[in-house]
C-alpha cells in the first residue's frame, strides 16, 4: 500500500531537509571545512581560548579583552553549584556510567525558576560552567572521594581535569584537551543539537533542552563510540599489525571504528587537526599505531567500498587526544558533553529569537481509515 499523508517525497532521517536557518556554524561536508560564525576551527584552534569561543558562539562576536574578561567572570560566578543541584549530586547512586548520572544531574540545576523561556546568555555561561562540576563531582564521588571546590585562578578546561583528579593538571594536557573542547564546541544541526531546538521550539526551557540533547548524544550512531576507537587500537596492537587486523577485520563484516561521517564526503576536518594535536601530545607508539591503522583502513576501505569515501572522523583522533589527556574511556563521551554545551547554549538562543515549532510530518502506511470495530474486541479493561 501507498504511503498516505502530505505531498512529496518522503526522506527518512531528513538527510536532505533543511528545516530552518542558522549564523553559527557552517559545515562544508564535501570539502571539509567547518567555521564558527565564519571563523575556521583551524583559525580557532590556533588563536583562540575555549572561553573566547564560547562568547563567540553566544554572542555571535569575538571578545575583546575586556568582555573576555567578563565571560570568564561569569564561568567562575557559575562555578558553585545550586543548593538542590549540590544536594541531588550526592543523592545520586554510585555505579552508574557517568553519562547516564551526568543526564539526571543536568535536569538537577533547575527548579522552574532558575531558567525559564526564553533562555538568556547568562543562563548559557551557567550551563558550560556547571556541567563540567556535575560531571567531575560524581566521578569522584563513585571513587569514593568528596567533590572538590572549584578555585578561582584557573580556566575552564584545566578547571575539568582538576576536578576530576585533584591535581594542577600539565599544560601540554590542558592544550590538548582545550583544542579538543574547541573542535567539539558545536557541529552545526546534528543529533544532539536538533532535539534541543525540537524542545527549545515548544517554548520550554535550556536545562530541557540540554538533557534531551545528552539522551541523544548517548547513542552510538553519534557521539557514544570515541572509546571504541581505543578499544580497537588496543586490539590492532602494534603498528605492523594494521594491515592484516583490518583485512581479517572487514572479512567479517565488522565496522571500523572512527571511519566514516553522515555529513562528510571528505576528511572530517576535525579529525585533520586532532591528528595534529595527537602528534604534539600522544605517547610515540600509540600515535604509531593510530597512524598505521589510519593508512590501511582507509586503502582497504577504498578497495571494499569504492566511492564511499570514508576517511577517519572526529572520534579516531579525538579518541588519541582524550587518552594523552588522562581521561579513562568512559568519560570520552561526556567530556564530548561538556565541550558540545556551548553549541547547544548557543542553539537555544537562535531558537527562541525566532522560534517556529518544529512539527514535521510523517507519511502514513497503515490501514485505511473507515474501519469498523470488530464485534468480538473488547470495550473496556
Amino acid at each position: 500500500m501507498g504511503a498516505r499523508g502530505p505531498a512529496g517525497p518522503v526522506d527518512k532521517g531528513l538527510e536532505h531537509v533543511v528545516m530552518g536557518e542558522s549564523r553559527i556554524t557552517l559545515v562544508e561536508g564535501e570539502t571539509g571545512g567547518l567555521s564558527y560564525r565564519g571563523y575556521s576551527i583551524e583559525e580557532l584552534v590556533r588563536h583562540a581560548s575555549y572561553e573566547a569561543v564560547v562568547h563567540l558562539l553566544l554572542r555571535g562576536a569575538p571578545p575583546s579583552p575586556s568582555e573576555l574578561h567578563d565571560l570568564e567572570a561569569g564561568l567562575r560566578a557559575h562555578r558553585t553549584l545550586p543548593p538542590e543541584a549540590a544536594a541531588v549530586l550526592a543523592s545520586v547512586p554510585r555505579g552508574l556510567p557517568p553519562l547516564e548520572a551526568l543526564r539526571t544531574l543536568i535536569s538537577s540545576l533547575g527548579d522552574g525558576r532558575t531558567f525559564g523561556y526564553p533562555p538568556t546568555i547568562d543562563e548559557g555561561i551557567a550551563l558550560v560552567a556547571q556541567v563540567p562540576v556535575l560531571l567531575a563531582g560524581y566521578v569522584r564521588r563513585n571513587q569514593g572521594l568528596e567533590p572538590l571546590e572549584p578555585p578561582a585562578d584557573i580556566g575552564h578546561v584545566a578547571l575539568y581535569l582538576y576536578l576530576l583528579t585533584g591535581r594542577r593538571p600539565d599544560p601540554a594536557q590542558v592544550r590538548a584537551l582545550e583544542s579538543y573542547f574547541i573542535l567539539l564546541a558545536d557541529h552545526g544541526m546534528n543529533a544532539s543539537t536538533f532535539a534541543l531546538r525540537v524542545v527549545l521550539s515548544t517554548q520550554s526551557d535550556l536545562l530541557s533542552g540540554a538533557t534531551a540533547a545528552l539522551a541523544a548524544l548517548k547513542g552510538p550512531l553519534h557521539g557514544g563510540a570515541p572509546s571504541k576507537v581505543s578499544d580497537m587500537l588496543d586490539s590492532v596492537g602494534a603498528a605492523e599489525n594494521a594491515e592484516r587486523w583490518v583485512a581479517a577485520a572487514l572479512a567479517r563484516k565488522e565496522r571500523l571504528m572512527g571511519f566514516g561521517h553522515r555529513a562528510y564526503k571528505t576528511e572530517d576536518p576535525r579529525a585533520r587537526v586532532l591528528k595534529q594535536v595527537a602528534r604534539a601530545c600522544a605517547a610515540p607508539e600509540r600515535l604509531r599505531l593510530a597512524e598505521a591503522v589510519e593508512a590501511a583502513a582507509v586503502a582497504a576501505l577504498e578497495r571494499s567500498k569504492p566511492g564511499l569515501r570514508l576517511y577517519t572522523n572526529v572520534e579516531f583522533y579525538g579518541a588519541v587526544v582524550l587518552e594523552a589527556a588522562g581521561l579513562p574511556r568512559e568519560l570520552f563521551t561526556p567530556t564530548f558533553a561538556v565541550a558540545r554545551t556551548a553549541g547547544w547554549a548557543a542553539h537555544a538562543l537562535e531558537q527562541a529569537a525566532d522560534n517556529r515549532l518544529i512539527r514535521p510530518e510523517v507519511a502514513y502506511l497503515g490501514d485505511p481509515p473507515g474501519r469498523p470495530w470488530p464485534a468480538g474486541a473488547a470495550r473496556t479493561a
